[in-house]
């Protein structure tokens, strides 16, 4: 089986940035390539066609390499949940909640039997496995029982690119001490260094480069300048610098940064709306008077529940949505919209009962029982008929209350997935990428837009997943002008 290797000197490096291009590059060239991660921790997941979980960047890097998205392209994905916790997945499914201590404990020799059997059947059907590691190969108090990184390299005798990021400064010792700190065998397998993120003059680095090619013995493949291309996030620190910097939008929408929020993909497409100007708000932030909130999903539904309350920002939800806010909520955030979420089982608190913000006549039971599914369905508002992708990923059962003070209406042809009040004000849904649904989204966006008097967006557009293609390109054609790939891929 022929591999090659993505490593960091630094978390946020630009690895999952560099295997998405190469991916994209060697399928442009021909080659059957398929991306893989061994171990991802990361609350934005994807669900594939089986029904499995995996971590959403690996998807997206399926799609740069021209492929459908399967569970062994990342075997274990961790979920942390709070209180020093994760849940485990293995194959797309999940096999239990853990601390760091227990997991290596209990999980190690199963998660790297996972990983050689998921290597060895891509293996199988793919011409190459592009393999991306996380945080750093150099952590010498974790070394002993990383299954991403360098073992996977190993393993694979793969050659090695080593990405460090410039704009943080310290490139070079960044460098230096990450190549200090390997192995012999693992620092042989080495066989590039890209700089990533690099802004001014080329000319100016060139003095440095050539010092650390002379003391390395390694030579440096590439110099990527700083893009403003924005690749889908792994992890909530990425929303610290989300916020919208754009001057022309002309509607305002506020996302409740929920401290174990989860699936913030979900908000890409509006993201890439020209006219929309998105915001994530802190919980003791003001939330002000957006044209809209959404609240999203969350690992957790009863504890970031209980942060709302404690924060004050429940109460702001409550008076926005008395005012007549539109409020969307998606997946753990339409269960806290509700009027209560029931934990019999007492599976994420110790209490039985919680109460919701009450802004739906919903309630929501907690249960074992994981729902991972793929879904494709009709909508009902805010227009009928529209076909429309997405997929679940929950634990509980919703149900409407039976005497509503307001009528309530079903989003979609499928009652379970989620309501929508008689105004036009209060959504929610079960369906994650529902705004992927270029139609669907335009419409809302525009029920948005008349509530204050501005004209319709055409709504006759392609899905989103067309304008994820030109920018799966883009970076594609960046790398593949700036880094010289032939010394990691295979001769023959």
């Amino acid at each position: 089986m022929k591999g090659i290797m993505v490593v960091g000197t630094t978390s946020h490096a630009g690895k999952s940035f560099l295997t998405t291009a190469i991916c994209r590059i060697l399928s442009r060239r021909g080659w059957q390539v398929t991306p893989f991660k061994g171990q991802n921790m990361a609350l934005n997941a994807y669900v594939t066609p089986s029904g499995g979980e995996m971590g959403y960047a690996q998807a997206v890097q399926a799609w740069a390499a021209g492929i459908t998205p399967r569970v062994e392209m990342n075997p274990i994905l961790l979920k942390p949940q709070g209180n020093m916790t994760s849940q485990v997945i293995i194959k797309g499914k999940a096999e239990g909640i853990t601390n760091a201590s227990d997991y290596y404990e209990k999980y190690f020799d199963l998660g790297w039997k996972a990983i050689a059997t998921s290597l060895h059947r891509l293996g199988m059907e793919f011409d190459l496995v592009v393999c991306e590691g996380a945080g750093s190969p150099a952590e010498i108090n974790l070394k002993h029982r990383d299954l991403t990184n360098m073992r996977v390299a190993k393993y694979l005798n793969a050659s090695t690119l080593l990405v460090v990021d410039i704009d943080r400064g310290g490139a070079f010792a960044h460098v230096v001490g990450t190549l200090a700190l390997l192995e012999p065998d693992e620092r042989s397998l080495i066989k590039g260094i890209i700089i990533n993120k690099f802004r001014g003059q080329r000319s100016l680095l060139d003095s440095g480069i050539s010092w650390l090619e002379n003391y390395t013995g390694i030579p440096v493949v590439g110099v990527i300048p700083w893009t403003d291309i924005i690749l889908p996030a792994e992890d909530s620190l990425s929303l610290l610098e989300h916020n919208s910097k754009k001057t022309q939008s002309e509607t305002k929408i506020s996302i409740i940064r929920l401290p174990r929020i989860s699936n913030f993909t979900d908000f890409d497409p509006l993201d890439a709306e020209p006219s929309v100007a998105m915001k994530y708000v802190d919980l003791k932030d003001n939330l002000g008077y957006p044209d809209a909130v959404i609240l999203p999903g969350t690992k957790t539904t009863i504890a970031d529940l209980k942060a709302l309350h404690d924060s004050g920002m429940a109460a702001q939800l409550k008076e926005y949505a008395a005012a007549g806010g539109v409020i969307l909520g998606i997946c753990g955030g339409y269960q806290i919209l509700g009027q209560k979420v029931c934990d019999p089982l007492q599976l994420e608190g110790s209490e039985a009962e919680y109460q919701g913000l009450n802004i739906l006549p919903l309630f929501t039971t907690i249960t074992t029982e994981k729902v991972t599914r793929q879904r494709q369905v009709n909508s009902t508002y805010p227009q009928k008929g529209l076909p429309i992708t997405g997929y679940e990923i929950h634990q509980g059962v919703s149900k409407m209350l039976d005497f509503p003070t307001e009528s309530y209406l079903s989003l979609f042809d499928d009652p379970s997935l989620g309501l929508v009040s008689e105004s036009l004000s209060i959504w929610g849904c079960y369906l994650h990428g529902v705004f992927d649904n270029s139609p669907w989204r335009r419409i809302w966006l525009n029920h948005l837009r008349h509530r204050r008097g501005l004209g319709s967006l055409p709504t006759g557009i392609a899905n989103y997943r067309e304008q994820r293609e030109i920018m799966l390109n883009s970076v594609a054609d960046l790398v593949e002008q700036y880094v010289n790939l032939s010394s990691v891929l295979p001769k023959s």
